[in-house]
């Protein structure tokens, strides 16, 4: 669980910035998503390679 501790005299809007900003970088939506249904390992290895070739490829035609 979250917790933000909101400093003397800081603004609310502030505060939810910083905790909106925690909940984006530990991934809890993507997380919930991700477990919500079981993907066999091999699914996920073959995302992960497809993923990387992806990323490979726009690398390749960067430096091109």
């Amino acid at each position: 669980m979250l917790k933000i501790i909101i400093k003397e005299g800081e603004n609310i809007e502030r505060a939810l910035k910083r905790y909106k900003r925690k909940h984006r970088n530990i991934k809890v939506m993507q997380n919930l998503r991700e477990n919500q249904f079981f993907t066999k390992p091999s699914v996920k290895r073959r995302r992960e390679i497809q993923k990387a070739n992806y990323i490979q490829g726009l690398r390749d035609q960067e430096n091109i």
